[in-house]
């Protein structure tokens, strides 16, 4: 589901743009344990216009990163964004649950996965993780930073902001998810009382169990 006009204009803020850069990146880099390892391949699902997939270039230390978006304005400023990044990023609009569509991107093939508060916005959002564990190599990691359903109640998001009617996420619901898609969770924090979610899981190693 594509953000409106006003949800737009709110994640494109400077002071959203602080939150993300000086307390959620650094947060999100503790739970997942540290920067990727060098020459790491990344996909990042709603990747807006850009500004997140810097924070997995500089701060996260991918080497190359895959970013999709549904809305074509966004990727156009994505584009923009990181014109000074040649062969380190690949854009498409598509959608976050057919990354084969999007990249060909085939089972394992990304050594981290980016969520930058968009697998709310997606009405089966459990094909979206589903298609986030296929991508991912065994030992992956799946990075995430979540609006939940608790917010999403919230007076100011109804009136404010566009999002699926059904089947929303609490906390505890995301993080149950996960281990059923192969991924363990690593860490996990919330805040404002439940309404936001931030952290890490690890794609199962097959061979190890």
């Amino acid at each position: 589901m594509l953000m409106n006009r006003i949800e737009k204009a709110a994640v494109n803020n400077p002071a959203r743009r602080a939150l993300q850069r000086f307390y959620e990146v650094p947060a999100l880099l503790n739970l997942a344990g540290g920067p990727l390892t060098p020459g790491s391949r990344a996909v990042e699902i709603g990747c807006g216009s850009g500004y997140g997939t810097r924070m997995i270039l500089d701060r996260f230390r991918a080497a190359r990163v895959d970013a999709i978006d549904l809305d074509t304005d966004m990727v156009a400023r994505a584009r923009r964004r990181l014109a000074d990044r040649p062969g380190r990023v690949r854009l498409a609009v598509g959608d976050a649950t057919d990354l084969k569509a999007a990249f060909d991107a085939e089972d394992g093939t990304y050594d981290a996965a980016f969520d930058f508060a968009i697998i709310h916005h997606i009405p089966d959002w459990r094909s979206a993780i589903a298609e986030i564990a296929r991508v991912l190599r065994p030992g992956g990691v799946f990075v995430f930073d979540e609006v939940t359903a608790h917010a999403l109640a919230r007076p100011s998001y109804r009136k404010l902001f566009v999002h699926p009617e059904h089947d929303r996420f609490t906390a505890d619901d995301f993080l149950a998810e996960l281990p059923r898609h192969g991924l363990d969770v690593h860490g996990a924090r919330t805040k404002v009382r439940g309404d936001y979610l931030l952290g890490a899981a690890r794609k199962q190693d097959t061979d190890r169990r």
